[in-house]
């Protein structure tokens, strides 16, 4: 399920700055219903930030609204890699969209290829919707912008941490077509990465044959993830598959 935020955006903010706590109520829709009342648990998290304060910030933000959660800290992603390495049972991660080792969605894509279970939500000081899509069709769990009120970045956490996927409020001013594309993103960020490559392949027009040559794999591996593909795309076809991945520019790095 994806799930539009009800926070509201704090605009001109510093990057790596937090507004102050307002009333734990989400704002718009469900506005009677309290934060605290989720059941969602977190026991473990890793924030993935190259500024000590915004990881300041988010540690306060998470120490606050999750008891008892034992948070990690990472400069870089290689430091983010090696403790997930020696550490396991992640409830979380959120990664910064920009640090200093990582080209733009590079980071994710990493992760979600070495750790497929583990949500992993981007937290950017930009907000772009484009980025945003992109990052879902990476498979984000989430995208937090860094000048949503705490209340609204518990209020996102506590969803994702519930299994659902969260998008920023301001994503529903786009047009209908946007919405669209993120859906057909998500589902696409669904897929594993061989998955992936698979697809990259039939975009690419090539035959199963071809797919199995190139993949050193055998063309019943090739037929088994084809069918895969289709399932997650809530597609009956290559060709559908193939259209609906055009509509989003799908080539494989997206």
């Amino acid at each position: 399920m994806i799930v539009m935020g009800r926070g509201q955006h704090m605009h001109g903010g510093n990057r790596g700055q937090f507004a102050a706590p307002p009333p734990m109520i989400h704002h718009g829709q469900g506005a009677d219903m309290q934060v605290e009342d989720s059941d969602a648990m977190m026991e473990r998290v890793l924030i993935v930030d190259d500024h000590p304060l915004v990881r300041d910030g988010l540690r306060s933000v998470i120490a606050v609204s999750f008891d008892g959660c034992e948070i990690f800290e990472a400069a870089s992603l290689e430091e983010a890699l090696a403790t997930l390495d020696k550490q396991s049972n992640f409830d979380l991660v959120l990664l910064d969209l920009n640090i200093p080792d990582v080209k733009r969605l590079d980071g994710l894509k990493l992760l979600r290829s070495r750790h497929p279970i583990l949500p992993v939500v981007m937290v950017s000081g930009a907000f772009d919707r484009g980025i945003v899509r992109e990052a879902l069709g990476a498979g984000a769990a989430g995208f937090i912008p860094k000048s949503m009120k705490r209340s609204a970045i518990v209020d996102a956490l506590h969803r994702v941490v519930s299994g659902e996927i969260y998008m920023p409020d301001a994503i529903d001013e786009a047009p209908q077509e946007s919405a669209e594309e993120a859906d057909i993103l998500t589902r696409i960020g669904s897929l594993t990465p061989q998955q992936r490559i698979v697809l990259t392949h039939l975009v690419h027009g090539r035959l199963n044959k071809q797919i199995a040559h190139d993949l050193s794999v055998s063309m019943t591996t090739v037929k088994a993830h084809v069918s895969a593909i289709l399932q997650k795309l809530n597609v009956f076809s290559r060709t559908q598959a193939v259209i609906l991945a055009n509509r989003v520019h799908f080539d494989g790095d997206n």
